[in-house]
Parts: C-alpha cells; structure tokens; sequence
C-alpha cells in the first residue's frame, strides 16, 4: 500500500475542489453549464432545440433546419455570385424585402437581448443587465479556477503576446485588400465606431465610457450634455465651427472650451474640438468630423426653413435625428453592402421588422469591440494628392486637412488601396502595440476560444491549424505555441484565419460580426415604429433626407466640387453629381455645397 504525503494529499485534494467540471464547456448547442457540488455539472438546454446530458441530441424541428441550412460559406458564395439573378431579385420589391428582413432576422437574433454576461460574472444576475458601464458579452470569461487559460485546453501558459503578434501579424508587405476597399472606408469604419467604441482603460477593459451603446453620434455631439452644450452654436440648432478660406471647419479648442486629447506641439489654431476628444489623432477622422458638421448644420437651415415657428433647441434635436438616420442607412447600404461583397442589394427599411419579434435596444459586446481593431485595413503610408505622410508626419497633424482641403482628401483617399484584414501578417509595423495591447486585454477579460466562439455563431469548429490558417508554415508555429487548436485565442484567431476567395474577412469576422452590427443598427430607437414616421424627422422633407441618404451625396453635400467617390478604390475621376443623378435610387438636394461651406461668419 503506497502511503501519499500529508502536503501531497492536501494539494491533490485542492487540485480536485478547483477543477471546475465547466472549464470543459461540456453544454453544446449554446446550453447552459451550472456546476452540482465540486465535481459534477447540469446542462440546461432551455429552449435550445436540444436535449439530453450535454444539449447534444437535436429536437425533431432542430434537425430538420439542421439538414436543410446551408453552411455561411455557401450561402456567401450564392450572394456574391449569379449577378444577373440577383440583378432581377432586386428588381422585385417584394423578394428583396423579404430577403432583407430574413437577413436581418436571422443576423440579429444571435445577439442576447437583453444582456446576458459581463467580464466580472460567468452567470447571469441583475448586474450585469442594469450597470451600463460594463459592455457586455456573448459568452461569459473563463472560470478563474480552469486548469488552462481556454479551460481545460493547451498549456497552462499563453504564448507572449508580442511574439504572437511579431511571429504572425505584424505586416512584412503590404497586402492590399482584394475587393478593393480603399482608405475612405479605413477611416470611415474608425469614426463612425467610436461612438460605441470608448473603452474606459481608467476601470479596465471590459468597461465602457459610452453610456448610449449605440448609434446616438456621441463623437459629433459629445458624450456629455456639457460638452455637447460647449459644442453647439444655441442658434438656429447649429453647431460651433469656424471659416477657414471659405471653407466650413470645426472650432477650436481654445474658442469652444471643449477639452481634446492634443499633445503640446499641436499649435493652437489647428486644436480642432468635435464631439470625440480623441479625433485629433489623424487628419483623416477629423476630415469625417468636418464633413458631419457640415451636414449637421445644413440640415438646419432646411429645417429652419420647413419651420421658422422652431426654436433653436427642437431645430437642433431634430437635426440630430435626421443624422442618425442618415448614418444607419448609409452604413448598411453603402458601408456594410461593400464589405459583404453581395449582389444582392441590401435595403435600409425600418419597416420590415415592425410585425417581427425584435427589441429596439442595443448593448455593445466586448468581443465586438475586440474584432473590429481592423488596423490591418490602413497603409503604410497615407498619399494626398502625389504628396505621402509617414505615421508620424499624419499623427496628430490637422494641418494636412487646412493644406489639402477635403476636395483632395476624398480624391487621394478614395483611390488609396486599403489592406486586406484575414490572412495574417499585414498588421501596419507603426501601430503593432494596438495589437499587443488587443491581445492582452482579452486575456484580461478572460475571453474563451475561437472555437467556441464559433460554436456560439452556428459555425463549425475548426479541427486544425492548418484547417484555420490554410497553409502549413504559420499552422505549424501556432500549434507549438498553443498546443490545441481549441485553445486558439479569439482576436489573432480572426486576424491570421484564411479570407474567403477574394475576400478581406475569413468566415468567423463575418458571421459573427455581422448578427453585432446589424442588431446594433436596427435595435436604434429611430427604427421603432414609434419613431419611424415623418413626424419624428420635421416632416416629409427631413424624412426623405434620412430615405434617401447615401455615402456619395454625404460628400456631395458638403464637400466642395462634389468629388467622386465611395468605399473602394476609384480608378477614374467622374463627377460626384453625374454619378448621383445617374442613380434612380438617389439625388441631390438643390443646396450647393459652395452655399454650405459659406456660411454666415456674423453666426459665429
């Protein structure tokens, strides 16, 4: 008879107490693990369409959809092929409505509603549905008492996350993005998200500083009823903003007193203040900060004009309706279309939810803002109009948009040729600490696997390395340094996974980014039919701003000369009004952009 150790005992004893029986993630099918004692679990496979000990035998009605559905990847394949079929699907109000609102549906139902999991919980409570201040999550964080990082998958210990991200992000040549995105998408995508993107490092990385999370264009209007009410001309709804050449631009920080994240070299007279304090970074998100501007405050004056009874407040919360508006529609149809890479059209229609089961509230996950650091997606360089900034000649240098005007910043950027995201190792070199750090805060927040987050969003686990990446070098690295593809982490899981044919994302950036975006976008309370009248937006004419807003009439608008442009890579140089007035879905309002951008300097 072998006699263990006293201290020996007592360590086996406590090794045993502390592995939980769910760091395996035995429940499938999006069952819930409780654990029973210290050594024993229930599923609970609640209206999962699925029972038995591990939520793995498929309900009859499960079974059948399970058999009948087609995988992502051919569902992909049939929406970005057959142009001439889904040219006549299109052509059919009736089939595309009801594609449109399957799509929506079925995206948007993958997202919990109401919030289910933050980064301090694993289970659900109270908290974690009421405190704003966490995002929440779509799979709760590891068991702190797992025997592994992923559970109880790979070793015990996380490869350095600056070696993961020099071994297989970081960009040795730049890869340009095969459908073409160029960087006006870049740095569209980087405006528009943080609005919902404000992680407030202060508390840590599960914790949000946008308390709306949602479209509510915070990052033009402030966060802050303060900073808002700093920002706004109180007269006839406008917004503050200075002349410039004759040119429209946002005030200063010193004529404002809005605070902004500049460093001490910036001069004073290009301390521009807009509604996000850290948009001074790069030219090229003050450029669609100026351009919001300027839109804000023409659809004052049309306001103003439908309405001369309006005082300055409802002219002003109007106006910011209309944007709001105009932003959804803008990203699904011009945004989003060009990211999917469909031929089918998708379609911006509130309406099509009103008879479905769909909640008009939206909270911003924390694996969502973790997949969307699409830095991959900018240069090396960034060229306007034959001249090329280095990162640190563009940080921080609003002089560039005074020097070149938008005109030349919308022609440069919209024929620069963004990165491809999948794929690995096309991360810019200049910026690999914003990876790093990517990497370290899931860690922080004890994300689960790219696998189970798979799992999650119907999609079919990877088997292998080499399944994941598609070739063998990089395959074979990750497998040494995680040991089990089920412990494959989720943020440089998306960025090194094979892109479809032709495609900037792999499989898992989509299907499981798109449920988010979607949900966020339709969940606005502008979307509701309560608010989806004419009503809401000052009657039939704001309306058909928000009904027929598009990204190309956006820079019409508002930027001089009206430039061409769109979010891939122009090869030519049209007119931006040809263009539009070539669209039966879409044309210009009869305001000149040169009226727009001369404004009365008697309102500053």
């Amino acid at each position: 008879m072998i006699v263990l150790p006293a201290a020996v005992f007592l360590a086996l004893l406590v090794f045993s107490q502390a592995a939980n029986p769910c760091c395996s993630n035995p429940c499938q099918n999006q069952g819930v693990c409780m654990t029973v004692g210290f050594d024993r679990y229930e599923c609970d496979c609640t209206r999962t369409g699925f029972y038995g000990e591990n939520c793995t035998k498929p309900e009859f009605l499960s079974w059948l959809r399970l058999k009948l559905k087609p995988t992502p990847n051919t569902v992909h394949y049939i929406l970005s092929h057959f142009k001439g079929v889904w040219n006549i699907v299109n052509s059919m109000s009736f089939l595309r409505d009801a594609i449109m609102r399957y799509v929506l549906t079925s995206r948007s139902h993958l997202i919990d509603s109401p919030p289910t999991y933050n980064s301090h919980y694993t289970y659900k409570n109270w908290e974690t549905y009421s405190n704003l201040s966490y995002y929440t999550r779509s799979l709760p964080p590891v068991e702190r008492d797992c025997p592994t990082p992923m559970g109880v998958k790979g070793l015990k210990e996380l490869p350095s996350s600056k070696l993961v991200v020099e071994k297989f992000l970081m960009r040795r040549k730049f890869i340009p993005d095969p459908q073409g995105t160029n960087v006006m998408f870049a740095f569209f995508a980087q405006h528009f998200t943080h609005q919902f993107f404000k992680t407030d490092m202060a508390k840590g990385a599960a914790f949000t500083k946008a308390l709306g999370h949602g479209v509510d264009l915070n990052h033009v209007y402030g966060e802050s009823l303060e900073r808002q009410h700093k920002l706004r001309l109180m007269k006839g709804g406008k917004l503050k903003y200075q002349m410039i050449d004759g040119d429209m631009y946002p005030p200063t920080v010193k004529s404002s007193g809005v605070d902004m994240a500049y460093p001490p070299h910036v001069p004073e007279h290009v301390q521009f203040a807009v509604g996000q304090e850290v948009f001074g970074l790069v030219p090229g998100l003050m450029m669609y900060s100026t351009i919001w501007l300027r839109e804000h405050n023409r659809v004052c004056d049309i306001l103003a004009g439908e309405h001369p009874e309006w005082d300055d407040e409802r002219i002003f919360q109007t106006a910011r309706l209309i944007l709001i508006g105009e932003t959804i529609k803008i990203v699904i149809e011009d945004y989003v279309q060009h990211l999917s890479g469909y031929h089918f059209k998708l379609k911006f229609d509130p309406q099509l939810l009103f008879n479905q089961r769909f909640q008009y509230q939206n909270r911003i996950a924390a694996e969502f803002n973790t997949l969307y650091h699409w830095h991959p997606l900018l240069p090396d360089t960034f060229a306007i109009n034959e001249k090329e900034y280095s990162y640190p000649q563009f940080l921080y240098n609003n002089s560039v948009m005074i020097d070149h005007g938008l005109t030349q910043m919308v022609e440069s950027f919209s024929r620069q040729s963004a990165g491809r995201v999948a794929g690995g190792r096309n991360f810019p070199a200049a910026i690999t600490r914003v990876a790093v750090a990517s990497i370290e805060h899931s860690r922080e927040m004890r994300y689960q696997s790219l696998n189970e987050y798979r799992k999650r969003f119907m999609l079919k686990p990877f088997e292998t390395f080499e399944e994941l990446t598609g070739e063998k070098e990089m395959s074979a690295e990750l497998e040494k340094l995680y040991g089990d593809i089920d412990a494959m982490e989720l943020y440089p899981g998306l960025l090194v996974e094979q892109p479809r044919p032709g495609a900037i994302f792999g499989e898992t950036m989509v299907e499981m980014g798109a449920p988010f975006s979607l949900k966020g976008l339709m969940g606005n309370p502008i979307c509701s039919p309560e608010y989806w009248k004419p009503s809401t937006f000052g009657g039939s004419v704001g309306f058909d701003i928000v009904n027929s807003a598009s990204f190309q009439k956006l820079i019409c608008n508002n930027v001089r000369d009206c430039p061409y442009t769109a979010f891939h890579v122009l090869k030519n140089k049209p007119s931006g009004k040809d263009f539009i007035n070539a669209s039966s879905d879409s044309t210009l309002e009869n305001v000149k952009p040169s009226l727009i951008l001369k404004e009365h300097t008697s309102e500053l």
